[in-house]
């Protein structure tokens, strides 16, 4: 299905204790990748980390907070990945209403420390920034939202991600027009259910 384009690749993933980071860790060992985790304890007991025992079947496990600028780094330039999937976020909607300075510390603040460090790591090649699609501003209208509308969002979650995909777009004008720098994309996901989500 992807031609092999992960096989023998240094993947380096923030949140891969979580639900989608879990998932993703597997998929991208099952396409033949080493995979570098970095994120918080699983913060639901059970959890599929646990359950299915990831850290002991990935490369390397670093657990440790995307805020912390010294240990990521550290753990970047030891990975010396190709590609980094960044998913580690606050992400729960009714959280960022009692915690908004620690949802915007998390979100906008930790994902720049992650772009700071692949920048100062010359092996990466790619950068995949996972928001969602709450960062458009909520029109309440009964149609999708299309990449060009506007930011926003209500609450102080969808707000942050605005911020992110803003910050994203302006670090990629600022930072990675020259020539060996990395390419990066942002993508908005929706909720997802399914195996292992033992969030209620």
């Amino acid at each position: 299905m992807f031609n092999n384009i992960y096989k023998g690749k240094k993947i380096f993933l923030t949140g891969h204790t979580g639900f989608k980071g879990s998932w993703l860790s597997l998929w991208l060992m099952n396409l033949g990748a080493e995979v570098y985790g970095y994120s918080l304890e699983p913060n639901t007991e059970p959890s599929m980390f646990n359950e299915l025992d990831i850290e002991n079947k990935i490369t390397k496990s670093y657990i440790g907070d995307i805020l912390d600028e010294k240990m990521l780094n550290r753990a970047i330039q030891e990975a010396k990945p190709d590609i980094i999937f960044h998913l580690a976020a606050q992400p729960l909607v009714r959280l960022s209403y009692f915690e908004p300075v620690l949802t915007y510390k998390t979100n906008v603040i930790g994902t720049l420390n992650v772009l700071e460090a692949a920048k100062n790591c010359k092996s990466v090649k790619a950068f995949v920034n996972i928001t969602t699609d709450k960062c458009y501003e909520n029109k309440e209208v009964k149609k999708g939202y299309k990449e060009d509308d506007p930011m926003g969002g209500y609450d102080m979650y969808s707000s942050s991600k605005g911020c992110v995909e803003i910050m994203s777009s302006s670090y990629r004008r600022s930072f990675l027009q020259i020539e060996d720098a990395f390419a990066m994309a942002t993508a908005r996901a929706g909720n997802v259910i399914g195996g292992g989500g033992f969030r209620s």
